[in-house]
């Protein structure tokens, strides 16, 4: 095996470390609201799609989490009886069902993020444009790495 660069094991260590403290976060929000981990990843998944402007249905909604037909049903179902969901019908297609959050979901989500969000910005002050540049093409890199080994049979290795 070849020797790891000592700066670039850094960055990965440091990597590790930041998605241990999202993930703290994203489950201090969890256990405020009665959520479960997929329940987060849901919510997310819904804003995600929303920012980009697209509808997102059961099926795209199931896709994003791994969840079976099924489970994704149940998943909605029970969100939506907490109020965290809401099923829309689509203007243009009456027979599609898209789904959104709800407002009440929308303003605990400001609520409890927007002060990281806030501070985050404030952070990326001390950064020029090109090294966010650079940042989001790592991120953007290491993401897609993650997802790639999350998505593999067996799991990371």
């Amino acid at each position: 095996m070849a020797e790891v660069d000592p700066g670039r094991q850094e960055l990965a260590l440091l990597l590790r470390r930041l998605t241990v403290e999202l993930d703290a976060v994203g489950q201090r929000f969890a256990g405020l609201h009665g959520l479960g981990r997929t329940d987060v990843r849901a919510l997310v998944a819904v804003m995600d799609a929303a920012r980009r402007g697209e509808a997102l249905t059961a099926g795209r909604l199931g896709a994003a989490v791994e969840l079976s037909s099924a489970s994704v049903t149940a998943l909605v179902d029970r969100m939506e009886r907490a109020g965290h969901l809401r099923r829309v019908r689509d203007s243009e297609d009456r027979r599609r069902v898209t789904l959104q959050m709800s407002p009440e979901s929308m303003a605990a989500g400001a609520e409890f993020f927007g002060g990281l969000q806030r501070d985050l910005l404030a952070a990326m002050e001390g950064f020029s444009d090109d090294e966010l540049a650079v940042v989001r093409r790592f991120l953007s890199g290491m993401t897609e790495v993650i997802e790639t080994h999350a998505r593999a049979e067996g799991g990371p290795r």
